[in-house]
């Protein structure tokens, strides 16, 4: 009998942090059958919180030589430039460094700065591979239209895409390499072709994966998880330190909490590009004892399990994997009304679905808390409703054969 060959796939990601879109990859790398495939992923930084979870039967490629170069100190790196005369990859470390600093950019802006002047250092991927697949936007998307070599590929987009002209016609050019676009729920397609249109004809959704037996194992694994004493309202927010995240918002929601004398204390796990702002803020608020951040968690489920209520302030999401988290372990929600909100939530039933400013956010807030009968009508609904949407891999498996 001949032995049927696997195919061989290819992840591309920036990192394994702790965030939606890195959590949705785990989960889905988790349900791929590796009977039929072999998966390699490829990471443009090491060590993120969720990089131990990824499956055993998943190969993490070594890290790009440049890659390795711009973690290297900057002394360490000028040395190895000039005694490997590798002086191209410094003058594209220090030119990239210059440009970011020079001016503000947006994500999408910084991809564009960083692919110009880096991707001639940039060593191409020497495997042939059935399908590879960019599962970010930016410089994965980038990466697998020009470095990789495949039958197939796919390019996942996972956020809400408005582009200014400048990015719309620099990323164009890559998005026509990929065989499909993926997008992570019907609003994000719809927002994606709004600047693409040309590209309807390749696009499919298929939903960040949430396994709700994984995660309700992985919440019930520690108990007790605050640790700090505290015997009020527990409110949690799960996202990066980012203009996206709008922590601006929640910020000042729960400074107008404090005024209306609730007891209440309210987590934040995450990290990211305004750490400093955030916890510049937070002082400036005097909310130094009400709001706490607690970092980047491998596991924060334990932590959503015992919060009271759930908040999201996000400016926009391509989906919005926290709440649907939260939901699944029947933590009620207070979310703003960004674009996808409503591919999952039904306001007043599930959670309560908010205009973006922070009174709007602080009266969710005091609903939820004030009225114990909603509240608990809440959770109910929420313990029927349907966990999950493990069904989803059978549309991937149905995109890569």
């Amino acid at each position: 009998m001949i032995e049927k060959v696997k195919k061989d796939l290819l992840f591309v990601i920036d990192s394994l942090e702790c965030a939606g879109a890195e959590k949705s990859l785990v989960t889905l790398l988790s349900l791929i059958d590796h009977t039929k495939y072999n998966v390699d992923l490829m990471l443009f930084r090491h060590g993120g919180a969720l990089q131990q979870l990824v499956p055993s039967y998943v190969k993490i490629l070594e890290p790009l030589h440049y890659t390795k170069f711009t973690c290297m100190p900057l002394k360490s790196a000028i040395w190895y430039s000039a005694k490997n005369f590798k002086y191209n990859m410094l003058s594209s470390r220090l030119r990239y460094t210059f440009e970011i600093r020079r001016k503000k950019y947006s994500n999408a802006q910084k991809a564009r700065v960083y692919w110009q002047i880096a991707s001639q250092v940039l060593a191409e991927n020497s495997k042939k591979y059935d399908v590879a697949i960019s599962y970010a936007q930016g410089i994965p998307t980038f990466y697998v239209a020009e470095k990789v070599k495949a039958t197939k590929k796919f390019a996942w987009v996972n956020v809400s895409y408005r582009l200014n002209e400048q990015e719309k016609e620099f990323q164009k050019e890559f998005y026509q390499q990929y065989d499909r676009i993926v997008a992570v729920s019907e609003s994000t397609k719809e927002i994606f072709l709004e600047t693409f249109p040309t590209f309807t004809n390749k696009m499919n959704v298929i939903y960040d994966i949430n396994n709700p037996y994984l995660i309700t194992e992985m919440a019930n694994l520690e108990q007790n998880i605050y640790r700090d004493g505290f015997s009020g309202i527990r409110i949690l927010t799960i996202g990066r330190l980012a203009h996206q995240k709008g922590y601006d918002i929640a910020i000042e929601a729960c400074k107008m909490l404090k005024e209306k004398g609730v007891n209440f204390r309210w987590y934040a796990l995450g990290k990211g590009p305004l750490d400093s702002e955030v916890k510049a803020l937070i002082e400036q608020k005097g909310l130094t004892e009400e709001f706490k951040l607690l970092g980047v968690k491998s596991n924060p489920y334990p932590y959503i399990k015992e919060a009271d209520i759930y908040v999201q302030t996000s400016r926009f999401e391509g989906f919005g994997l926290a709440i649907a988290e939260a939901r699944m372990l029947n933590t009620p929600v207070v979310t703003t009304k960004f674009d996808a909100v409503f591919n999952q939530m039904i306001d007043r039933k599930n959670g309560i679905v908010v205009d973006i400013n922070a009174e709007a956010v602080c009266q969710g807030i005091l609903e939820l808390i004030n009225d114990k009968k909603f509240r608990h009508e809440m959770i109910q609904y929420l313990k029927n409703e349907k966990k999950g949407n493990i069904e989803e891999i059978n549309k991937f498996n149905n995109l890569i054969v």
